[in-house]
């Protein structure tokens, strides 16, 4: 009889390892509030009757990147509140560095400074261009870090599914988790979070006051913060660093080739690594080449159409490829994505 119980629970094992079952990551309470999230691309949205229809909880776009606010965030925002419904705020992270992370995190705060926000700050970085997991999960966290700090506020980080599972690791799934993924009854658990604090279950949603498709959610009681105060006052930006990276020499290479690649000079790369002789380097040594990054805030994003290659794009907006590559992180210039997103300067 023990023996037939052991294989009978041997064969369910096999079952559900093989058979593609995964287990349903739930909710992180059993109170659930009817919820949505909208930008711009919904266009003058009528709040009574969104607010008529059932929804409680609406999470607006406040913007991306450096600079640039989302056409309809102040209208979203008064007219969400003016009809009573629980808000939240959400911004598009396009850094690449640890440094563009905090300047990106500060303009979160400043588009949301002097606004009583009802529901965790919301990180929604969920494209990467060439950068490693290693170099995404440090711009995820100080950004977060940055957020906390400026706006005295908790963050919550939005993700798919996927990126939640293969890319994000145990130190951003310490933060409580909005998770988007479509056409089942519950997200497939991760790895990484034990419970979710939002769900985004479909993209395509019809409420009554909103022309066209929204995104519904449903959100726990875990989404709202934990004080309600006025954020802080915080300024825009000042978009003037320098960034400092590490490059390891490849045979071959020659600092006129690395100088070219990395928009700078023979001589300023010569000085700060302190190089005797600008024509005598070897593979395998560590040179740090510095950038100085000024007017971030005139950054533009553009989304790669098919049949776009770097050298046109380049010349579209009166920038070099080198600039583009090096801005974007781009590993290959001759491979490139239509749908990915380019920083153009």
């Amino acid at each position: 009889m023990h023996k037939r119980i052991v294989t009978i629970l041997m064969i369910l094992i096999i079952l559900i390892l093989f058979s593609g079952y995964s287990f349903a990551l739930s909710p992180s309470s059993n109170v659930i509030y009817k919820g949505i999230d909208v930008s711009e691309w919904q266009g003058n949205i009528d709040f009574r009757k969104v607010k008529e229809a059932g929804i409680e909880v609406v999470y607006i776009r406040s913007g991306q990147g450096f600079s640039y606010e989302d056409a309809k965030f102040e209208r979203n925002y008064e007219e969400a509140k003016k009809n009573g419904l629980k808000i939240g705020v959400y911004h598009y992270v396009t850094a690449r560095s640890v440094e563009e992370a905090k300047l990106q995190a500060q303009f979160f705060v400043s588009l949301v400074s002097k606004k009583q926000i009802d529901c965790k700050l919301a990180m929604d970085f969920e494209t990467f261009g060439n950068l490693s997991k290693t170099q995404i999960n440090r711009i995820a966290l100080e950004y977060i870090k940055e957020v906390e700090r400026l706006s005295k506020k908790e963050v919550v980080v939005y993700s798919n599914t996927y990126t939640a599972t293969n890319i994000f690791d145990k130190k951003v799934a310490e933060y409580p988790l909005w998770v988007a993924q479509y056409g089942v009854s519950s997200p497939q658990d991760n790895g990484n979070w034990g419970n979710w604090v939002g769900y985004q279950y479909s993209s395509s949603g019809r409420v009554n006051g909103i022309n066209g498709n929204v995104d519904l959610d449903r959100y726990t009681e875990d989404i709202f913060l934990s004080t309600r105060e006025e954020i802080p006052e915080v300024e825009n930006p000042k978009c003037d660093y320098e960034d400092r990276i590490k490059y390891k020499i490849k045979p071959g290479d020659t600092l006129s080739e690395i100088a070219l690649k990395y928009s700078t000079t023979v001589s300023h790369l010569a000085r700060i690594n302190n190089i005797k002789n600008p024509n005598l380097i070897y593979a395998g040594e560590i040179i740090i080449i510095s950038h100085n990054h000024n007017n971030c805030n005139n950054q533009k994003i553009y989304t790669i159409q098919f049949g776009d290659t770097l050298s046109e794009i380049a010349l579209r907006y009166n920038t070099t490829v080198s600039k583009l590559v090096r801005i974007n992180n781009i590993a290959n210039p001759d491979l490139i994505y239509a749908g990915e997103e380019l920083r153009i300067n």
